[in-house]
């Protein structure tokens, strides 16, 4: 999925609570959502469990998208020729907070 799809997505919980960023990528109808959701529900099980800290105190203070590794392929095209193309990964990174204390950094693919 290309950077700029999961990015209109991350822009949407940029800045709210753990709780509140959850229920918005559960209604939200894009595919890009699913990634996203993942990405933060994995840091809220890795505050909890490894921080001791409580999911409902957490808050995204940061969440941004770069582009990853791309893919170099080939398409068929007409007369027998071969088209380059590139399929688009991305890197979602984030960070959480809690009292003004960064916790927790995410680099997930």
């Amino acid at each position: 999925m290309s950077p700029r799809k999961v990015a209109v997505v991350a822009a949407l919980v940029r800045g709210r609570t753990v709780e509140d960023a959850l229920t918005i990528l559960s209604h939200v109808p894009r595919r890009s959502a699913v990634p996203v959701r993942k990405v933060i529900e994995s840091a809220k099980a890795n505050a909890d469990h490894n921080h001791g800290l409580k999911p409902a105190t957490l808050k995204i203070i940061e969440i941004s998208v770069s582009p990853g590794p791309r893919l170099k392929r080939y398409r068929p095209a007409a007369r027998g020729q071969a088209l380059p193309f590139q399929r688009k990964k991305n890197q979602p990174l984030k960070k959480k907070e809690r009292r003004r204390r960064l916790w927790d950094k995410k680099l997930i693919q």
